[in-house]
This record gives C-alpha cells, sequence and structure tokens, in this order.
C-alpha cells in the first residue's frame, strides 16, 4: 500500500504550484485536483461495481461543464489547453481528463482508455477500496510509491476524507488572508463559487437537485441563470465582487482546516505556509518530503526553488487603497486568528 497524503486548504494559496513541483518529485505521483473533479459522485455508499466506479470518473463533472460552455474558463483546465478527443459541448470532457491526467501525461486520452479497460472490470468492493486500487493502478504505471492528492478550496472534504481513508495524512496548506482573498475575487472559479453559495444562502437547500421550480423562479435575475446548462459570462466577469466577501470565505476555510488538523492523531496532520515556502524552500520542501514518506532529493529541491515566485507576495497591501486594504484585513481576521492560536498551541 502506497502512502496516501491529502493537501487541502483554501486555493488561491500556492498550491498549484505544489502540485506541479511534487510531480516532478522521481516518487510521488501528484494527483492534482482530484477530489474537485470526482466530487460526491465517486463516493456512493455501501459496493459498488468496477463499472459503476468507472462511470463516476468519467462523467462529466456538472458545474465545470457548464463554466466551460459558457466560456468561463479556470486556468486549472488543463484538457481546454490541449483539447483531445473530447469536448464540452458535444461529448462533454470526462472528470479524469480535465484537470487530473493531462497533469500526469502529455497523452490523457490515451491514459483514460488504459483505466476504463482497467477499472470497468474490477469486482464490486466498497468506494474506497476502488480509490485505493486506483492510485495503485496509476502509482505502478509512472513508478511512484507516495501519493500526494492536491486541490483547491478542499478544507470540506477534510472529514470524509478522514472517515475514508483513515491511515491518510494531511497537509493543510494556507497563504496570508488579504493576499489570497485579493486572488481569489480575481479568479472566475472563486466567483461562481460565491455565486454558487449565494443561490444555496437564499433557497436553503444543500443541493441543487433539491430545487423546486418555484425557487429557481424567486431567484433574482443575475442568479438564476447560473443554473443553466449555459450562462452569459458577463454574469461572472463584470459582476463586482467586494474583495472583504473573500476575505470572508478565507476564513471560514482556514478556521475550518484548523479545526481539522488540531483534531487530528499525532503525527497525521502538518502545517505548510506559503510564505514559509518562499522564504526556505529547501527546508519547508524537505519538510513536506519526510511527511508525504520520500527523499529530498537535491536535484528535486533545485528545481523546485527556480518554480517558486514570490512576486505575488503583498499584493493586497500593494494594489487597494489604505482602507481598502483594512477593510479586507478585517474580514480575514478570524481565520488569521485561528492560524495564531493553532501556531502557539
Amino acid at each position: 500500500m502506497r502512502s496516501l497524503t491529502f493537501v487541502i486548504g483554501t486555493g488561491r494559496s500556492g498550491s498549484t504550484v505544489l502540485s506541479e513541483i511534487l510531480n516532478t518529485h522521481p516518487d510521488v505521483l501528484s494527483l492534482n485536483e482530484y477530489m474537485a473533479s470526482v466530487g460526491d459522485a465517486a463516493f456512493p455508499e455501501g459496493q459498488v461495481s468496477g463499472a459503476d466506479f468507472w462511470q463516476a470518473l468519467y462523467r462529466p463533472t456538472p458545474y465545470f461543464a457548464s463554466m466551460i460552455r459558457s466560456g468561463v474558463l479556470m486556468p486549472e483546465f488543463l484538457y481546454t489547453r490541449r483539447p483531445g478527443r473530447y469536448a464540452a459541448e458535444t461529448t462533454g470532457i470526462p472528470a479524469l481528463s480535465l484537470m487530473v491526467l493531462p497533469h500526469l501525461t502529455d497523452d490523457p486520452d490515451g491514459l483514460l482508455d488504459t483505466l476504463r479497460e482497467t477499472v470497468g472490470g474490477w469486482p464490486a468492493r466498497t468506494a474506497a477500496e476502488h480509490h485505493e486500487a486506483l492510485f495503485e493502478t496509476l502509482g505502478m504505471r509512472f513508478g511512484r510509491r507516495a501519493v500526494v492528492e492536491r486541490s483547491g478550496y478542499s478544507t470540506g472534504w477534510a472529514v470524509k476524507l478522514r472517515a475514508t481513508f483513515p491511515h491518510a495524512r494531511f497537509v493543510h496548506l494556507f497563504r496570508d488572508g488579504p493576499d489570497c482573498a485579493l486572488s481569489m475575487s480575481r479568479h472566475p472559479g472563486y466567483r461562481v463559487i460565491t455565486l454558487i453559495r449565494e443561490i444555496a444562502e437564499r433557497t436553503g437547500v444543500r443541493s441543487f437537485g433539491d430545487l423546486t421550480a418555484e425557487q429557481v423562479r424567486a431567484l433574482p435575475p443575475d442568479l438564476a441563470p447560473l443554473l443553466d446548462e449555459c450562462f452569459d459570462p458577463a454574469l461572472v466577469a463584470d459582476r463586482d465582487f467586494p474583495p472583504p466577501r473573500f476575505g470572508a470565505l478565507w476564513s471560514e476555510l482556514v478556521v475550518q482546516g484548523a479545526r481539522f488538523l488540531q483534531d487530528l492523531p499525532a503525527g497525521l496532520g502538518m502545517t505548510l505556509a506559503y510564505e514559509d515556502l518562499l522564504d526556505a524552500p529547501r527546508q519547508e520542501l524537505a519538510r513536506l518530503a519526510g511527511f508525504v514518506g520520500v527523499e529530498p532529493c537535491p536535484r528535486w529541491l533545485d528545481e523546485a526553488c527556480r518554480r517558486l515566485d514570490g512576486g505575488r507576495r503583498g499584493s493586497a497591501r500593494r494594489e487597494l487603497t489604505a482602507a481598502g486594504f483594512e477593510e479586507l484585513r478585517a474580514s480575514c481576521a478570524p481565520g488569521t486568528d485561528a492560524l495564531k492560536k493553532r501556531k502557539r498551541d
């Protein structure tokens, strides 16, 4: 059984470059945005056949498909940069193909075909056993012995992942609150997330599948279209999003992540600050490698240091007015306090 580690966090915190760095390590299988891609559909209760499990991995992720059809593209959508045989407008882009497989190979369609033949023939077993078998299959294919999954906006998954994979380790990755929140406010994915959260708050539903036609009709005209298969991208791109709204989101996620890590058994949790990674990359990456269960190869560390860019540090203070920065900093205060408390403990 390969070691399994999940990197949880808010997103917009250096997590994408961390996945890229981990992917260059000769012993690490870097699963980029795996949880964001497969979602709840890949975690059914009870026993599930290999064919049904494969469908959960293959079926396009609905909200990502809607964003792509609407022209709201995230930089994380690797498949759309070099499209293959799948397209959101026709076949749909398989969940694994959008961000996971292009991170591992230049031939994501070929790898998808191979996995389809393998996974589809697996016997019935629990979702956890299927996922672990998939990680094992990919680890053997690429010659990697440690599995690290990293998805943005992933703290909400932590409790479920802990229950599903009790042997897994967790890294809580975070970045300075104002800088992270400002980055969120400019990212199309986080803009959509805040609008989806607003729809959920207005309607009180936990799943959009529970929405009634009456509830949809009651939504404002700038929100209801977001539930369609295709919507006007201006509803996302042209809307005014006050940064403190994202500061509150950052705080919510950071508090959630810090609380989760505090409750983990000793040895299963690690914190990683993006700013520490910039200040002492060799030290922090060596610490991460040891936690994951691999050696911090000198050549890997050299390459990793070249990938890190400290130019985004302090962006909120540089780009906002003094009053705007203070307002954003105040919205981040609960999360900042949670991190300080965690550090003291």
